[in-house]
């Protein structure tokens, strides 16, 4: 068995579909049944594919032609039945693991899901969880590879780490780790990086204080609960000076990496009635379950969410205006870099 990364689209168009109907899919839905393909000689067939995926896209690059024919020849005979599926989710900062049970097929589902693996889908992770190999390892710019990882040579270490995840036996952080060189989401490496060392240095009641500072740095007037148990609210805050202004919002904040389930979400709702204010934020490590993420839509109103990304997103806007106590907590730099035009 091994383990392989399966995108759904470069903006998780394809991503609840996958996770609703029980598949992985790939793009390049122009494409027709490639039930076909690769029953030849192996070599012959896929030069064949080359020129019916040429044909199908007329202006794409011979660079193009060859990664977009590659990536859907892996999908199709690369991953087999049992192999474990990671797919890095944009809905929240974590990957959805399932392992293969069935062949490739084209079959409709959506607009967008058309070619298909059936999945049964495992575990969500939350992307903290994870060695800091096998997470470089996810942000590698492909849409369909295997992932190796490298725990002193052995190439299918990825895939048993991966199981010990599953089984709730944790991985082995203090075994020396190589990362193999491939193209790399550099901008993603580098949260997960700020992720790792913020689960590691704000646990508990430090990060509702990273939270604290990010709203005070957005300009609101917070009172932060004490450690303890706090009535389902951890941070209170207002918009306006004397205390009365709009918008008036309840914060619940929970660093556990288990996703929070949809009884957190309605405490918030019944807290934000009860104090009477105008939103709720809660601020889920873990993210939320699938049951809590459609609660959260239908008060959508009511209730905003920050997820691991989400939350490093606002320490990037705000970071300026921490205290010099806070940024020694946690150092960040600002880094440029050039953006190629095929990223």
């Amino acid at each position: 068995m091994s383990l392989w990364l399966v995108r759904a689209g470069k903006y998780g168009e394809q991503e609840q579909g996958c996770l609703d109907n029980n598949v992985i899919t790939i793009g390049w839905n122009e494409l027709p049944d490639l039930s076909n393909l690769g029953v030849g000689e192996w070599k012959k067939d896929k030069e064949e594919f080359k020129k019916i995926y040429a044909k199908t896209y007329p202006n794409a690059s011979n660079h193009q032609v060859s990664y977009g024919a590659g990536q859907i020849w892996y999908f199709v005979h690369g991953i087999k039945k049992g192999d474990y599926i990671a797919l890095p989710l944009k809905s929240q900062s974590a990957i959805a693991l399932g392992q293969v049970i069935g062949e490739y097929e084209y079959k409709p589902i959506t607009d967008n899901i058309k070619h298909i693996r059936k999945v049964k889908w495992l575990k969500t992770v939350a992307r903290s969880e994870f060695d800091e190999d096998i997470l470089k390892s996810f942000n590698a710019l492909y849409d369909v590879c295997m992932v190796m990882g490298s725990n002193k040579g052995k190439a299918n270490d990825a895939e048993n780490r991966i199981k010990k995840l599953l089984e709730g036996k944790g991985t082995d952080d203090e075994q020396e780790k190589q990362t193999p060189e491939e193209p790399l989401d550099i901008e993603r490496h580098a949260k997960d990086q700020i992720i790792k060392h913020i689960e590691a240095n704000f646990k508990g009641h430090n990060l509702a204080r990273l939270v604290d500072a990010i709203l005070r740095a957005q300009g609101f007037i917070t009172w932060v609960s004490p450690p303890g148990p706090d009535g389902g609210v951890d941070i209170l805050a207002t918009g306006g000076l004397n205390s009365l202004e709009k918008p008036k919002i309840c914060v619940q904040v929970k660093s556990s990496v288990s996703p929070c389930e949809v009884k957190v979400v309605n405490e918030l709702i019944g807290v934000v009635t009860k104090h009477k204010a105008d939103q709720g934020l809660l601020v889920s490590w873990g993210g939320l379950t699938n049951p809590a993420l459609k609660e959260v839509l239908n008060s959508f109103f009511t209730i905003r969410v920050w997820n691991q990304d989400s939350l490093i997103d606002e320490i990037f806007k705000y970071y300026d205006k921490f205290d010099e106590e806070l940024k020694a907590e946690l150092p960040l730099k600002r880094i440029w870099t050039l953006v190629r035009e095929e990223e």
